[in-house]
Order: structure tokens, then C-alpha cells, then sequence
């Protein structure tokens, strides 16, 4: 009888060790790197946008900037040229990509999202979505846009390599709403994957 009690008393006292191993384990964080990337069922025909850094010999102008520059000149393209830092880049390769490394200003850029190798925000000024790479995997940071008023999803990718930010300057209802997805892209295969994190709704005018 005593033999069973203490049978019992140890298998009791192992349960409690495993559950307590488990409460007291390191979580995931959500840069962590996935054990196994899943695969994201997108639709067919989903427009898949490739974001830009600013042009070789172009100013890179402060985000505020960019509506004034708009109002000479008219909408810049579908790739926008804007950036948070105030100063020239010269021509080539090299200056154009370490533009890209510049991040968006946090005051006007909202909905920050992130997941496994990539960020996100939506600028309110001139409807610019940034995409921001923060892994060297060999894949590509992507961010869905959708809106509240039936617009086809599209997807802002950026190719540009590990720590740069893209941005795909847009055009959405003023009055709507936008959400962001966040994921992973593999230009080889045209895929999507998981991780993924989706932002809350953020209004195209940056009015809360």
C-alpha cells in the first residue's frame, strides 16, 4: 500500500514539473525565426507592387514635405521618392540603397505592424505604403493593403535586401480606411508566407 502511495506521489511530482517547465519557458518572440515557414493562400489575382527607394540624384525629402512637393508637381509616380531624411543623395547604386535604409517618421506614418523579418506602417500624407526588411533570409518584406470600401488587396514588396525600408506610394479614398498584413514574400516562387501580423483599421486621412 505504501509502495502504491509513493508511485502515485511521483508521478504526481513529474506532472507538476513538466507544467511548471512550460509556464516558466522563454515565449516566442516574434522576431524569433520560424521552425518551418507555412505557406499563405493568396488570391490569384492580387496586384503585387514592388516598392522603391528614392531615385539616384533625387532630394529626399522630410514625409511633411511631400504634399507641398505633390502640389508643383503633381503625383511622383507609382513608386514615391519621399523619405525621412533632409538631404540630397548623389547618383548610384550604393546612395540609392542606403536611402532605403532610412526609416519612416513615426508622426505620420501609423498602424506600425510587424512580424518575422518585416514592418510595416501606412503614411497618411500622400497614401505611401512603407514595407521594411528586417531579416537577411532570403526573402522578401510584404505588406497587404486592404480597405474598408472594396478595394482589390494589393501588396507592397520590397526587394531591396535586408535593413531597407520600400515604399509604394498609393492613392486611397479620402474618408476610407486601411488595413495592413504583414508577411513574408519569396520572389522565386511568387508565395507568401507566415509569420503574419495584421494592424487595426487606420484612416487614409490620419484622422483617428
Amino acid at each position: 500500500m505504501r509502495e502504491n502511495w509513493r508511485s502515485k506521489l511521483s508521478v504526481l511530482a513529474g506532472a507538476s514539473a513538466l507544467a511548471f517547465s512550460a509556464v516558466t519557458a522563454t515565449p516566442a518572440l516574434a522576431d524569433d525565426a520560424p521552425v518551418s515557414p507555412q505557406e499563405v493562400q493568396m488570391p490569384a489575382d492580387v496586384k503585387i507592387v514592388e516598392g522603391g527607394a528614392t531615385d539616384p540624384g533625387a532630394a529626399v525629402l522630410f514625409p511633411a514635405d511631400q504634399e507641398d512637393q505633390e502640389d508643383q508637381a503633381g503625383p511622383v509616380g507609382s513608386v514615391d521618392p519621399a523619405g525621412p531624411v533632409g538631404t540630397p543623395v548623389p547618383g548610384g547604386q550604393a546612395e540609392a540603397v542606403g536611402a532605403a535604409k532610412a526609416s519612416p517618421s513615426s508622426s505620420t506614418c501609423l498602424g506600425s505592424t510587424a512580424a518575422y523579418g518585416v514592418s510595416g506602417c501606412f503614411q497618411h500624407n500622400g497614401d505611401i505604403v512603407w514595407a521594411g526588411d528586417t531579416k537577411k533570409d532570403g526573402m522578401s518584406a510584404a505588406v497587404g493593403v486592404y480597405t474598408d470600401y472594396g478595394r482589390a488587396e494589393e501588396v507592397c514588396v520590397n526587394r531591396l535586401g535586408a535593413d531597407t525600408w520600400a515604399t509604394c506610394n498609393k492613392d486611397y479614398r479620402e474618408g476610407g480606411d486601411v488595413r495592413l498584413r504583414v508577411l513574408r514574400y519569396d520572389g522565386d516562387t511568387g508565395k507568401f508566407y507566415q509569420p503574419e501580423t495584421w494592424s487595426g483599421w487606420i484612416p487614409v486621412d490620419g484622422k483617428y
